[in-house]
């Protein structure tokens, strides 16, 4: 199961890293909860979870990962 998550995206344009959410395997954000290490999204950017995901919206890359439109690229199957 998968939980959307904010981080920074791995973009073109600088600045344009801050402004979505992400997709994390839901038991990477358990982890990460208890063990403040950071987790890697669908698109492979890593980053501690901190911020409201709900105030950004989906990265695209991470949006097509999860549509199986892409391959994952945070190192699971």
């Amino acid at each position: 199961m998968l939980e959307r998550e904010e981080t920074i995206p791995q973009l073109q344009e600088p600045g344009d890293h801050e402004r979505f959410s992400h997709y994390v395997r839901k038991e990477k954000i358990l982890e990460s909860a208890l063990s403040g290490e950071p987790v890697t999204a669908l698109c492979g950017k890593v980053w501690t979870p901190g911020r409201d995901p709900e105030k950004f919206p989906v990265c695209p890359v991470c949006k097509e990962i999860y549509q199986g439109l892409r391959a994952p690229q945070d190192g699971e199957d």
